[in-house]
């Protein structure tokens, strides 16, 4: 684990180590398993008693095992115990479900790190490892410097993404493009919860690597059968950073396996933090090619990484809140509220730009006017309720016979107009006695039957909307006095 360059602090082989964890059997397994490696083995349940230990005699090493401790309890007395070594060799065995101890750590003192779990012989094989090589420590000058420009090109590279933030996925997409150039990074996905249920928006990266077939989940990915030890799925649903330096520690033999066959030694799984309170707004999924251990200025920047992507996923979805807000703005404005067709103003534009393009591509444009027979008499008769039943049923069924480029539109109370693009006089008479037939037809709750009479007119050559609409509802006055339930076309 210790990094390419870095320098070490040795520990001879007659030294003394100190184990602190608060479970027993905890204790007595690493009692057990590190029985001869060191000249003196003590063990202590937590950071006051190793204090005091260490108080009446020092320890060459200590090493911490977080395995059952509360970061959110345990941290200040443990970082103390970090900060109070003063740079002795200090171990930390931690969790790969819960590596945000590493950071918390780093912050109180330099302390190396072994991610768990690690079984009894591991653990001695690690021990003795650094016992022969040494404690990891901050890099030299020469790769820090490397290190460094490594770290802003990831930032910068990444923050080029929020370019696109106004759109979760293509937001993902380049970041996940983005932070594949950081060294040894070799695949990056973003999950994000969405809708109920976990959903992958982005994936770049090892060439035939698909994280839908590799965890085995075809709809939910909430219900994968690796969720417990993916850590892209884990952050996502913990809301924990987690580190898998080594596939077959997450106890799923198939999954290991499956990941080494594409070239992948490790897999990190950071939680993308959500605005306010709650639960994480989804996970960055980072796998490399080798194990690596990672600086405190490296945590850092994951964690920049994962605030960065919260900050998309946010941009794009106040952006989407936006649309929809837009969205039924435009609705309300541009649509009478009984009917759900187009009101009197809209439908006023909408007859000016199809007024336009028939100008433009020079063809014909036909408008109908209609209203309904004796509507005042069906809402004195059965009330303004039934009057409402009467409107809606009517433009339900005027609709359903329309086709998708002819508009319909209610220009007041009892009034309707179809704006009929592509449509000449006499297929616009055939279009009108088809939705005279139709509504005379329509049962409706409270009054039996309605009629409506229409007028039809062409648009001419250099004719105004208003002027065609003057012709057109003159056609229907004459359906009127010719008995009504009846179609009229407009004069020349």
């Amino acid at each position: 684990m210790q990094e390419e360059g870095a320098r070490a602090d040795t520990v001879d082989d007659e030294c003394s180590c100190l184990f602190v964890n608060p479970v027993g059997q905890r204790r007595a397994d690493f009692q057990s398993a590190c029985a001869g490696v060191f000249a003196q083995l003590r063990v202590a349940s937590g950071a006051e008693q190793a204090r005091s230990l260490l108080a009446r005699e020092p320890a060459d090493l200590v090493v911490l095992d977080l395995e059952r401790c509360e970061l959110g309890i345990d941290l200040a007395a443990l970082g103390a115990l970090v900060a109070e070594r003063a740079g002795k060799p200090t171990l930390v065995l931690c969790p790969f479900t819960n590596a945000r101890w590493l950071p918390a750590l780093m912050a109180f003192g330099p302390i190396d790190y072994a991610i768990g779990p690690l079984r009894a012989q591991q653990t001695r094989a690690l021990l003795d490892a650094r016992l022969r090589t040494g404690f990891a420590r901050p890099s030299a000058p020469g790769h820090a410097e490397e290190e460094l420009h490594a770290l802003l090109t990831l930032r910068g590279a990444s923050q080029q993404a929020l370019g696109d933030a106004d759109d979760s996925v293509r937001f993902a997409e380049r970041l996940c493009a983005a932070v594949t150039d950081w060294p040894g990074l070799v695949h990056a996905a973003l999950f994000q919860h969405r809708d109920g249920d976990l959903h992958l928006e982005a994936e770049q990266g090892v060439a035939g690597l698909h994280l839908m077939a590799l965890l085995e989940v075809e709809g939910r990915l909430l219900q994968s059968p690796l969720r417990h030890a993916f850590p892209g799925l884990l952050a996502a649903a913990s809301g924990e950073f987690t580190l898998l330096d080594a596939p077959d520690k997450a106890g799923e033999p198939e999954l290991a396996a499956s990941l080494e066959r594409f070239g992948v030694r490790m897999v990190v799984g950071l939680p993308i933090p959500g605005q306010g309170p709650g639960g994480p707004r989804g996970s960055l999924c980072l796998m490399f090619d080798h194990a690596r251990a990672f600086s405190r200025a490296q945590l850092q920047a994951l964690d920049d990484l994962a605030q960065l992507a919260s900050h998309g996923l946010h941009m794009a979805e106040v952006t989407r809140e936006n649309e929809i807000l837009l969205a039924r703005v435009t609705h309300l404005a541009t649509t009478d509220a009984l009917t759900e067709v187009a009101n009197r103003r809209h439908g006023e534009h909408l007859l000016e730009q199809e007024i336009k393009r028939a100008r433009r591509y020079r063809l014909p444009l036909a408008l109908v006017s209609f209203d309904i027979d004796r509507f005042s008499q069906v809402n004195d008769s059965f009330g303004h309720p039934v009057g409402d039943i009467v409107l809606r049923t009517v433009a339900n069924t005027a609709r359903a016979l329309l086709r998708a480029s002819d508009v319909l539109v209610r220009s007041g109370g009892e009034e309707f107009l179809v704006i009929a693009p592509h449509t000449s006089a006499i297929d616009g008479l055939r279009m009108a006695e088809k939705l005279r037939a139709a509504i005379e037809q329509v049962e409706i709750p409270g009054c039996d039957h309605v009629t409506i009479s229409l007028g039809v007119a062409q648009l001419g050559e250099s004719e105004s909307g208003d002027s065609l609409a003057v012709r057109a509802n003159a056609a229907l006055a004459r359906a009127k006095r010719a008995g009504r339930n009846c179609v009229e076309l407009a004069m020349s």
